[in-house]
């Protein structure tokens, strides 16, 4: 008969709770209750019990609800029940699958899962603390190899500037023509370039001279080319100006090349005419420069009397000329303005001058028995 009381009982409970968490579930309440939250849905139900056992007349001990110390369950008789429930109850419609994982697995699985972590989260800093440290590596492979190429350059330069022979022309004379090394221009000095016939472009349909230039040469003979031309400065220009001068010699004045020896540009180059073999178009004896420009209404420029001062140093070096040799303006050996005022003024002051021909002087070249008509020989 207790039995049956004891069943009586814990089904109103077991109906309580269930009443209680049902409530619970309707309010979207999940978690579990805790410790007095049971204590006290089953104190509540305890009074629906307690008039149960008053009409069955078995009294229950009141002990179990105010002694902390005696548990509930512990004095829970279930016997000959089904369908209890104590505490929340979920319920699921679908398959289920349930596996078994006793207490080894689950710790194996925990370390698996704890070491995949770690590995990750080491290898994560690794490649964060790495990356740097590559990209810092390989910036300095690069920075050093570039250095290395650069010195290797530099080194394989110096070797070959260092054991280049060293050319003689440095050691003598300057003749020119096509003897100098890389095509490139000789240089009396001081930047006065010697530009020759195929640098400026000769013509060579012309006729041949005949009349050598003996040397050493006593006259030297300075002209302009006059005619309102306006002097060139620079190698372009005046190579169009020489040969519109050699074309104006050999088609107009039936010459059979351009007349001077040199010719002397407004910046000071030298242009090479008949040159060092071939006697001018004016007078044998005579080395014939002449100034490319007007020098009537021109000035000439300070580096193109330094070139003519330079080829005329040369010249003496290289025994082409003698070492007194006579200066002479073309206007001193016939009736010309050339090589017009300006140049006149400034070569009268120049230690070779010789003033022949002016006033009381003698005629220029007497001496070697030359006539007025020797300087102008159109040869």
């Amino acid at each position: 008969m207790y039995e049956q009381n004891s069943s009586s009982s814990s089904t109103a409970t077991a109906a309580a709770e269930s009443a209680l968490w049902s409530v619970s579930r309707e309010r979207g309440e999940r978690s579990r209750p805790s410790a007095a939250q049971r204590l006290h849905n089953l104190t509540s139900a305890s009074a629906t019990t307690s008039s149960t056992s008053s009409s069955t007349g078995l009294p229950m001990p009141q002990n179990i609800f105010t002694n902390p110390s005696i548990q509930p369950s512990s004095v829970v008789n279930l016997s000959h029940s089904t369908d209890v429930v104590i505490g929340p109850m979920t319920q699921y419609q679908g398959p289920v699958s349930i596996y078994y994982m006793d207490a080894s697995m689950e710790a194996h699985a925990m370390q698996t899962a704890a070491g995949i972590n770690s590995s990750s989260s080491s290898s994560n800093l690794r490649s964060r603390d790495s990356s740097p440290s590559k990209r810092l590596t390989r910036n300095t492979i690069l920075l050093i190899t570039l250095i290395l190429l650069v010195l290797a350059t530099a080194l394989i330069v110096l070797y070959v500037e260092l054991n280049r022979p060293r050319s003689e022309a440095a050691n003598k004379a300057i003749y020119f023509g096509n003897t100098y090394d890389h095509d490139t221009f000789p240089n009396l000095g001081n930047g006065h370039l010697v530009i020759d016939r195929i640098q400026w472009g000769a013509s060579t349909n012309v006729r041949p001279l005949t009349v050598p230039l003996r040397r050493p040469i006593p006259y030297v003979l300075i002209t302009h080319i006059g005619v309102q031309s306006i002097p060139c400065s620079n190698v372009y220009k005046c190579s169009i100006k020489m040969r519109t001068i050699q074309d104006a010699a050999v088609a107009e004045k039936i010459l059979p090349d351009i007349q001077s020896n040199f010719y002397v540009s407004d910046e000071g180059n030298i242009y090479v005419g008949r040159g060092w073999d071939w006697a001018n178009t004016y007078a044998n004896h005579t080395l014939a420069i002449t100034f490319m420009g007007d020098y009537g209404r021109y000035t000439p420029t300070a580096k193109q009397l330094e070139g003519v001062q330079f080829l005329l140093a040369h010249a003496v070096a290289n025994q082409q000329l003698e070492v007194d040799y006579k200066l002479v303006a073309q206007n001193q050996t016939k009736s010309s303005k050339s090589p017009g005022i300006n140049v006149y003024r400034e070569i009268r002051k120049w230690p070779h001058f010789y003033g022949c021909g002016m006033d009381e002087a003698p005629a220029c070249g007497s001496e070697l028995g030359m006539t007025r008509d020797s300087w102008d020989a159109k040869q």
